[in-house]
């Protein structure tokens, strides 16, 4: 039989077939096509749904919130489940008290802070008092157990929710950085409960076991530390290779996980201050020893958080202001009666978070060693000049020492196919990760093209691997550099100047189906390149600021929009 013949049966045949009994029909088809006999278990006509609809919120600072949210939209879709997505920072949270059935999606950052994107929900329903007694809800707690207070936005939003009258349909899930089976299980749960509410299940309270990761850590030796910048600078920024015995296993967009250590002579400060014996063992929630290593290794003693300073306060008895201090400078403000009464103190204190800094070096071209690009970070507290903890532990170390470090795999700002081009926007140390992507492209002979925008202060002083980047640049690599210092000139011109000004390149580059990644300071560097990018493609492009917005967000949807930004 002909296939115009074939096709137009077929039309006959399906031409009054519903949705539901045409996804029967293909269930059938494929049974028949393996050689299966009666009707194979995944062609059943699918149930209707038991709830009228579900909505899944999420709040986001680095995407796995909403790529998670996403992929559990598209399986309640597939299963005929009326759902809604919706990101927090777009959701009216008044609409809450007209919700029956959500899914709550969000990640913890800093001392236990939800994101930016999250924050007026959080600060709504922690604000307000009406009863929620309509809703059922799970909430999915997104984390990293290197973190003192791991997964506490999450937890939060989960108590708050509870005490304003919702029924928890399925307990808490906090999920480490290695989060998909756990949150895979957690989506299919909640869903199974929503579909089934009034049963036992829906009163389960406590939180879901987390499966503890064992992260891989590494010992390296100091190779090489070197000030990229030059005489005169304002800043200092650390090139460091680290080399191992055996291969470190990363790839570009990656970034070095770093427990640092406090200053000794703070350490002996503190000592000094409270009077307590150095060798005196004590039992943290997480690790014992001595108060010496303790201080030393493993306890933060910099700008200590809100709860470490009530804590303080209720061991002490001293009204201590919510400001973020140092604990030898509380110490010397507000003086313990003794050294019993700073042990106490020393049992509170949050373990050292790690630091995470984006890996310069690409696997392909650097075997067993990896690199990372550390600005000196400085700032004035008390009139007083103060250092980054770890970018001066990581800028003191001398050639030969050796550091610890963990790799902390970023799975949203991976490289696309070598074919594909690429706008890299990496000011200041967030070049870091565009000398990677880099190294990898010319060490696996990318054939797309590669534009670069770097930006610092001064151009004799800032212009980080010079050297390298004017290399790719003759050879091929790089096929297009646009550099700002800002400080070369009287008005201040940064990387953002720079794109608008060559906006009918970039947004050709764009059409053309480049993506575009960003790495370095949040704000203001990142929010100012995203209103630059919009602009340009509203401008470019013919579009409105709505359209020109949505087309940036489905940048991002398909990986063609990238941030690390810190």
């Amino acid at each position: 039989m002909h296939a115009e013949e074939q096709l137009k049966q077929l039309k006959i045949l399906t031409g009054n077939l519903s949705a539901d009994e045409l996804i029967w029909v293909q269930g059938f088809l494929a049974g028949v096509i393996s050689g299966k006999h009666g009707i194979p278990e995944t062609a059943k006509l699918p149930a209707l749904p038991a709830v009228k609809k579900v909505t899944i919120l999420y709040g986001t600072e680095t995407g796995n919130s909403k790529s998670l949210a996403t992929k559990f939209a598209q399986k309640a879709k597939a299963a005929h489940q009326p759902v809604k997505l919706v990101a927090l920072d777009q959701y009216r949270p008044e609409d809450l008290a007209k919700e029956e059935n959500v899914l709550l999606l969000i990640s913890t950052h800093g001392d236990g802070e939800p994101p930016a994107s999250a924050r007026k929900f959080y600060d709504f329903i922690h604000q307000q008092n009406n009863l929620l007694s309509k809703l059922n809800y799970s909430v999915l707690a997104l984390g990293d157990t290197a973190y003192p207070l791991f997964c506490k936005a999450g937890e939060e939003v989960d108590n708050r929710l509870s005490k304003l009258g919702a029924t928890r349909i399925h307990a808490l899930q906090k999920c480490d950085v290695d989060y998909e089976s756990d949150a895979a299980s957690w989506f299919e749960k909640a869903f199974s409960n929503f579909q089934s509410q009034g049963t036992s299940q829906a009163t389960i309270s406590s939180p879901s076991v987390l499966k503890k990761q064992n992260r891989k850590f590494y010992r390296g030796t100091i190779r090489s530390s070197i000030n990229l910048n030059g005489a005169g600078s304002n800043k200092e920024t650390y090139h460091i290779e680290i080399g191992c015995e055996e291969s470190v296993e990363y790839q570009p967009g990656d970034s070095l996980g770093i427990l640092p250590e406090n200053r000794q002579d703070i350490v002996l400060q503190i000592l000094k201050l409270t009077g307590a014996d150095p060798n005196q063992v004590v039992q943290t929630p997480k690790v014992e020893g001595t108060i010496r290593e303790l201080l030393t290794k493993h306890l933060n003693i910099c700008h200590l958080s809100t709860v470490n300073l009530n804590a303080i306060a209720g061991i002490t008895g001293h009204v201590i202001p919510d400001i973020r201090m140092d604990l030898i400078d509380i110490l010397r403000i507000y003086p313990v009666k003794d050294a019993t009464e700073f042990t106490e103190i020393v049992k509170i204190l949050s373990p050292i978070a790690p630091r995470l800094y984006s890996i310069s070096s690409a696997p392909s071209a650097h075997d067993q060693e990896v690199h990372i690009t550390v600005s000196q970070n400085t700032f004035q507290a008390n009139d007083e000049l103060k250092f980054g903890l770890c970018s001066r532990f990581i800028g003191n170390l001398d050639e030969g020492e050796v550091i610890e470090f963990y790799i902390h795999q970023n799975k949203l700002f991976k490289l696309p196919a070598l074919e594909q081009d690429l706008i890299m926007i990496g000011p200041g140390s967030g070049i870091a990760a565009m000398r990677s992507f880099l190294f990898e492209r010319e060490s696996t002979g990318a054939s797309g093209r590669n534009w670069l925008f770097f930006g610092d202060q001064h151009f004799t002083t800032d212009f980080l691997y010079q050297t390298e980047i004017q290399n790719w640049l003759e050879t091929g690599v790089l096929s297009k550099l646009s550099v700002a210092f800002s400080r070369d000139q009287q008005e201040k011109i940064y990387v953002q100047h720079k794109m608008a000004e060559l906006k009918s390149e970039v947004y050709s580059w764009i059409e053309a189906g480049a993506c575009l990644y960003v790495s370095g300071t949040r704000d203001p560097m990142s929010v100012d390149v995203e209103a630059a990018l919009q602009k340009i493609i509203e401008g470019e492009g013919n579009q409105t600021s709505a359209e020109a917005k949505n087309f940036l967000n489905e940048m991002k949807e398909e990986n063609r929009y990238l941030l690390d930004v810190y």
